[in-house]
């Protein structure tokens, strides 16, 4: 069997995502086929969806504009996995902390935009993530980070923060997992919890 994969396509690394999402999917023993979403009427047909970076008030205006964002909370809502990356992690939680962002309510949680600085305050570093045998090189571009959490479990944090979190079928990072060679945060999220 095949899964479709679904990467929202409106920002961010979508491409390097959905490379990432293979490469997940080989070392599982999986088939995937990867399809980019700019619309509605292709997410409810999809296995997996991906929520990558971009800036979330235009990430976030777009799905509800095109009436994506009822697909994703539909996805959710059957047990389906989601992953959810730096701006695509603010945009599924509860709240943004900042009212033009248009939150989907998926990961039980506040989510503070650029905690961690600009794009010159950019860092790699190492992190110990639960689920992962090994550390994980994470990169942190312009992120944010997890102020609060309610019943979400925390995957992985840094300086005293949540930069990952679960909560249900629904993954979300601070970081860029797609800028490195690195795909298991992608198995992680899509093929550890899937059930075919």
């Amino acid at each position: 069997m095949t899964l479709t994969a679904g990467v929202i396509a409106v920002q961010g690394d979508f491409r390097e995502h959905a490379a990432a999402i293979e490469r997940a999917a080989r070392a599982h023993g999986e088939r995937v086929e990867t399809v980019e979403i700019h619309t509605a009427g292709t997410v409810p047909d999809c296995d997996l969806l991906l929520l990558p970076g971009g800036e979330s008030t235009a990430i976030s205006a777009h799905l509800h504009r095109e009436g994506i964002a009822a697909e994703i909370a539909s996805h959710v809502a059957a047990g389906k996995p989601l992953l959810a990356t730096c701006a695509g992690l603010i945009v599924a939680a509860a709240d943004a902390g900042d009212d033009r962002v248009d939150t989907l309510g998926l990961i039980d949680a506040t989510v503070d935009r650029n905690a961690f600085g600009r794009q010159r305050d950019s860092f790699e570093t190492h992190l110990d993530v639960t689920g992962l045998d090994e550390p994980f090189p994470a990169v942190f571009i312009r992120a944010p980070r997890v102020a609060s959490v309610g019943d979400t479990e925390v995957l992985a944090s840094f300086d005293g923060h949540p930069v990952a979190v679960r909560d249900g079928p629904v993954v979300g990072t601070a970081f860029h997992p797609e800028l490195t060679d690195d795909a298991r945060v992608h198995g992680l999220a899509f093929f550890e919890t899937v059930t075919v």
